[in-house]
């Protein structure tokens, strides 16, 4: 009972300082981000945006302290530990909870560029946390499901147009493009519902990763394979603020970008066939890898 209490004092002290962070942060972030918004001129923009993402990393900064104070969480780390945050990079990364995030955070905070993720178009309407997606450039989805398309043909295409033209803003600064492959959080019904080939994971999605590298071209400098194992079993972001979840194991392949990954996936059936190819090789390496994570001795 009296662990229980702890654990749940925990959680609470973890929200507050998470709250008390975003607070403070928030007067200047926003006033900036609406300095931006009245100003016409993209060089300003460009420079303001530069700013806010100063201003975003000290709330990231503030973000980790909690936990480093709260978190009795147990990190096995191996693989790559050096990195260049001046140039952009592209972290490939399979997903199951949105723990993944925080480990993220807490992983390559000041190691890499800016974070950036992509959001749905529907979460620009969150009060607050949309009109910050939009600040800082993430670059927003809007996804159209099949019966719609069949129903709205003359809108193929939108979507992916949509991710293109979010991409091309960070053609001006070096940034880290999170990228959950599989498209959404692992579960056995999605697993089963797929008939995925992967033990542990869910199918990669090709399309959305061969749009970022034909929209940042070159510009990324590398890729950062990423895979992160939760060996006690996949918990709740809950779990992880009160301390519950015992070990995080993480696995990190830094792989060098090539001119043979950029190509129009859509119009291209031979490039699309040979970009699947790569990516479904990658995530079959992935899914061994899982295997031999989850059989690393305790250190």
């Amino acid at each position: 009972m009296v662990r229980f209490l702890k654990e749940q004092l925990r959680g609470i002290l973890s929200v507050l300082l998470f709250l008390l962070d975003t607070l403070v942060i928030s007067i200047p972030f926003y006033t900036i981000a609406l300095i931006k918004f009245l100003l016409p001129i993209k060089a300003w923009r460009i420079f303001w945006g530069k700013v806010l993402n100063t201003v975003s990393m000290m709330w990231v900064y503030f973000l980790n302290f909690p936990q480093c104070v709260t978190n009795r969480t147990r990190w096995v780390i191996r693989g790559v530990d050096s990195f260049d945050p001046k140039k952009t990079c592209l972290l490939m990364v399979n997903h199951q909870t949105w723990i993944d995030i925080m480990v993220l955070v807490k992983l390559f905070y000041r190691k890499i560029p800016a974070f950036k993720f992509f959001v749905k178009k529907e979460l620009l309407w969150l009060p607050i946390v949309g009109q910050a997606f939009w600040a800082l450039d993430f670059p927003i989805m809007k996804r159209f499901t099949k019966a719609f398309l069949d129903n709205n043909p003359h809108l193929k295409g939108k979507d992916l147009e949509m991710t293109r033209k979010a991409c091309e803003k960070f053609r001006d600064m070096p940034v880290a493009v999170f990228n959950f492959v599989e498209g959404t959080r692992f579960r056995i019904e999605k697993h089963a519902r797929q008939h995925s080939p992967f033990v542990h994971l869910l199918k990669p999605k090709a399309g959305g990763t061969a749009l970022v590298f034909n929209a940042l071209g070159e510009n990324i400098h590398n890729i950062l394979n990423v895979t992160i194992v939760y060996p006690e079993g996949v918990s709740d972001f809950w779990d992880y603020l009160c301390g519950k979840v015992g070990e995080i194991r993480v696995h990190i392949e830094q792989m060098p970008m090539k001119k043979e990954l950029i190509g129009d996936y859509f119009n291209d059936p031979y490039f699309q066939k040979r970009f699947q190819t790569w990516i479904n090789d990658l995530w079959c390496e992935k899914d061994k890898r899982i295997d031999e994570m989850l059989q690393w001795e305790q250190a």
